[in-house]
């Protein structure tokens, strides 16, 4: 059995964290403008540990990335050290980045300190061209905030259970992760899908499952949100209203997750399994 190492940060030992997600309207490749906004957005937010932006939340979900891509220097990563650094929390989106010659999805988790963990989005949407252009990631990423070890998924990551799957470990006596973080530009005519998935993978893997969603639209497609956070029993804490640009918090409570896990030990009994390098 192998998995992909975990990325962690020392936890601060809260039992609670406060999730505020951002459910926004991108303005198409102007990331200046969709920094903008979301600044006004978040400075009228109530005080968050962690607050959520969608999927390539700077440009809106391009496919083909060159000229619309940023690079390590440009604005947007900086932005959100910024306002985590203001904010004293948190950020974490998706970026469409160029590093080298390649082209990334990659999510970024940010910290007040100006740390930062990545993902590289794993499933690309072949339906719509992102692996003509992009690059997939190999590895999964788990970060721990303040007490709370999170999952970072993209989107169509959510159509692929085995990837997201938590896992026991015996030895720690501890599951991989207490949250799912997904972010995506997923359109409105396969929302059923979204809002049927995120509370299977909050059920499956006993953990809560943050989902944010876009609204708006782009040059392919419309969105109409349904931004969510759902608890281990697929319960749904809040949920943003459809196509309305709008925020939501909701609480984490890892003892509440902790003693459901202990009564109800479903992860013990999951299959063991290797995720082997795709050959494509």
């Amino acid at each position: 059995m192998m998995y992909p190492p975990n990325h962690l940060q020392p936890s601060s030992g809260n039992s609670k964290m406060i999730i505020s997600v951002l459910q926004h309207d991108i303005m198409w490749a102007n990331p200046a403008r969709n920094a903008e906004r979301l600044s006004g957005m978040m400075n009228t937010l109530p005080k968050a540990d962690l607050y959520v932006l969608t999927e390539m939340w700077s440009t809106g979900f391009i496919t083909a990335a060159e000229n619309r891509t940023e690079t390590d220097s440009i604005s947007s990563l900086d932005w959100m050290k910024r306002m985590a650094r203001e904010h004293d929390a948190a950020i974490a989106g998706s970026i469409a980045l160029q590093e080298g010659e390649r082209f990334y999805n990659r999510f970024y988790f940010v910290m007040p300190d100006g740390q930062s963990v990545c993902y590289d989005k794993r499933h690309l949407f072949t339906y719509g061209g992102e692996d003509l252009h992009f690059t997939r990631g190999e590895q999964r990423t788990v970060v721990e905030w303040r007490g709370v070890r999170f999952l970072l998924q993209v989107c169509y990551d959510l159509r692929f259970p085995v990837w997201c799957r938590n896992y026991w470990d015996d030895e720690r006596q501890q599951a991989n992760y207490d949250a799912i973080l997904y972010v995506a530009n997923w359109p409105t005519s396969r929302i059923e899908a979204w809002n049927t998935l995120l509370r299977a993978r909050a059920i499956e893997n006993q953990c809560y499952v943050v989902g944010v969603n876009r609204v708006g639209e782009d040059p392919n497609c419309k969105y109409c949100g349904c931004s969510a956070v759902i608890d281990p029993y697929g319960r749904t804490l809040v949920e943003c209203e459809r196509n309305k640009e709008m925020s939501a918090e909701a609480d984490l409570d890892m003892e509440t997750l902790a003693a459901f896990r202990k009564k109800f030990p479903v992860l013990k009994d999951a299959d063991l399994y290797k995720i082997e390098k795709l050959k494509r």
